[in-house]
């Protein structure tokens, strides 16, 4: 849902915070696509959860080898975007994304 409302460009700051809520509560739930997701929707839709990108770096440095080359670029794009700080999340995702590197396209 937050990922439909971002690409369109709708910003529902009751409906974004709802789902951050949610999110956190159920983060053991997502896989890497659902996190991928989750912070590119909030980033793309300028919505501030740092709380949310907190829980979410935490959960994606445990499932990093899970993480598809997109997913990995989707999420360092979107905490940069954000402008979160996850030092020990970027460390693990170029520590995936070197052993992978010939999973990567050029994009």
């Amino acid at each position: 849902t937050v990922w439909a409302f971002a690409a369109a460009g709708v910003v529902e700051k009751t409906l974004f915070g709802a789902i951050a809520g949610a999110a956190m509560n159920r983060i053991g739930d997502f896989n890497p696509q659902n996190l991928a997701n989750t912070v590119w929707a909030f980033a793309t839709a300028g919505v501030v959860a740092e709380a949310l990108f907190g829980t979410i770096a935490g959960r994606a440095v445990n499932r990093v080898d899970d993480f598809k080359p997109q997913e990995m670029a989707n999420t360092v794009w979107a905490f940069a975007t954000a402008r979160v700080a996850a030092e020990t999340l970027f460390q693990a995702i170029a520590g995936a994304a070197v052993n992978r590197i010939g999973d990567f396209n050029p994009q």
